[in-house]
């Protein structure tokens, strides 16, 4: 058994658009997750160690990045996700999902050819 039989892949997907800051990685796949899970992005952001000014910035620079809103805020009644950011959630969670396999995968191919 070789050391290198312990090693996996660790990917970072993101997923953006011809702007250069418009970029929808793992952080704001965390808060959609949490608005999607418990309906606020105040708790994602606790939920994440994020103070909650941090989480709308990051919200507001996305969106307003990408020209479109990812979530609904309904003031004290919490937040939802918009549709565009229900479909954008499950296709980066589809994506995350197939990308980790196929380096999990792959990985031992490659060493093993070497």
């Amino acid at each position: 058994m070789s050391v290198l039989d312990e090693i996996t892949p660790h990917v970072k997907l993101s997923i953006g658009n011809d702007e250069p800051n418009a970029i929808f990685g793992r952080g704001v796949a965390m808060l959609c997750r949490g608005v999607r899970d418990d309906g606020s992005l105040n708790k994602a952001a606790k939920n994440m160690g994020m103070a909650y000014s941090k989480a709308w910035r990051i919200m507001k620079q996305t969106e307003q990045e990408f020209g479109f809103d990812l979530i609904n805020r309904d003031g004290a009644h919490g937040s939802t996700l918009t549709e565009n950011g229900a479909r954008l959630l499950s296709a980066y969670e589809e994506l995350e999902r197939d990308v980790n396999e196929y380096a999990a995968r792959r990985l031992p191919e490659i060493l093993n050819s070497l």
